[in-house]
């Protein structure tokens, strides 16, 4: 097949996974086009065949206070779908993609091609963005005119239920792994330089907003630090990070906590981890949490959204309210107690890492294009009528 695929080229869990799924297809030999204002970050390490990028160009008209990538979008999917022969687009996070692809798709079918239009919601597209009566009607407008919707997690596909009226069942195909690189790796040399008297560390990674609660992390760290002598690792940036910097140095714990910023080499960290904090207010799927949990890392994490369908509570980790630090707290200790116990967890956490392996997932978007593909030419004569 030849799919287009439409993403934020950002650190952010949607775009990170159309990528990883585009360079998943690609190896399988379909032949992948991103389309996007600039190279996905996970795209710009090396060359693969089979991938190709179209950059979306934004002219600056003295008329617009802002550019409208909207039509720069739409015009470039027109441009590329004609001249590359596309099969189908998957477009991921609703706004503004579906809606633009919606429209790219009128345009084609005007010349006579029609190209059907997978939409893939990830999360704040739906719970933050969507769910605002300003946008509102527009992102139910493009889900329910794309020919095929998944969400990453039943949680979400329960939450766009609820908030939009939906018209065709929207498909649940999770989030993945590549365990070609996230994978228990011995970096103990790495660790001992970190811990030299062998302290367990626990890491945290996001975009550092609000939602993710942050500083959470530290007070979590905190409880564990008075009663167990430990590292944290903050990875990532974002307009939170100065919060938690104060937090930190009202605790007076700065000495004990690293802020490495965005990180490309994530899994590195994450193998010299012994516990993954994730106190978000809301989170669709928890790919961060997914990611640490392949690196056999177990994951003290918020019961929200679609975490309790990854992290499985006394098994793999354990799930609290929001807000309940002195839960999590407890909880972490309860796994770091002794190292018969904090094993047990992160052969858990493997184990039930590898059901969301990317050789499991992808067959499972393979199928659903061709489904998608094998139903185009009856709605193409519905949209053409």
């Amino acid at each position: 097949m030849k799919i287009g695929i439409v993403c934020y080229p950002t650190y952010g869990g949607s775009g990170v996974v159309a990528t990883e799924l585009g360079k998943g297809l690609a190896k399988k030999g379909h032949q992948v086009h991103f389309i996007t204002y600039r190279a996905p970050v996970r795209l710009r390490s090396a060359f693969q065949e089979n991938i190709f990028f179209h950059e979306v160009g934004n002219a600056d008209y003295p008329l617009f206070e802002y550019p409208p990538y909207d039509t720069a979008l739409a015009s470039k999917l027109v441009d590329v779908v004609s001249y590359e022969n596309l099969d189908i687009l998957h477009v991921h996070y609703a706004i503004p993609h579906a809606t633009v692809a919606y429209m790219a798709k009128k345009i084609l079918l005007s010349k006579g091609r029609y190209v059907p239009v997978v939409t893939t919601l990830h999360g704040t597209d739906i719970t933050l963005v969507g769910n605002n009566k300003e946008f509102a009607p527009v992102v139910e407008f493009g889900i329910n005119k794309s020919d095929g919707v998944t969400a990453v997690s039943q949680n979400l596909k329960n939450q766009t239920n609820e908030y939009f009226d939906i018209k065709d069942d929207i498909k649940v195909i999770y989030n993945f792994i590549d365990f070609e690189r996230f994978k228990p790796t011995d970096k103990n040399h790495f660790k001992k330089a970190l811990a030299p008297d062998g302290e367990p560390i626990l890491a945290h990674v996001s975009n550092f907003r609000k939602v993710k609660r942050v500083d959470d992390v530290v007070k979590i760290f905190h409880k564990i630090y008075k009663e167990k002598p430990c590292k944290l690792l903050l990875i990532g940036d974002g307009p939170e990070r100065r919060n938690v910097e104060e937090t930190c140095r009202k605790i007076g714990l700065c000495h004990e906590v690293r802020f490495l910023g965005k990180q490309d080499a994530v899994e590195e960290i994450l193998n010299i981890s012994d516990l993954f904090i994730l106190p978000s207010e809301n989170e669709s799927f928890g790919l961060a949490a997914l990611e640490a949990m392949a690196c056999k890392v177990p994951v003290i994490s918020t019961n929200v959204g679609g975490l309790p369908e990854i992290n499985i509570h006394g098994e793999t980790g354990f799930l609290s309210n929001v807000g309940d630090v002195e839960d999590m707290g407890n909880n972490a200790l309860k796994i770091l107690k002794d190292a018969e116990t904090l094993e047990r967890f992160k052969e858990n956490a493997l184990a039930q890492a590898k059901r969301f392996d990317i050789d499991v997932i992808l067959p499972q978007y393979e199928a659903y294009y061709e489904h998608i593909l094998e139903t185009a030419v009856h709605k193409q004569k519905v949209e053409e009528a």
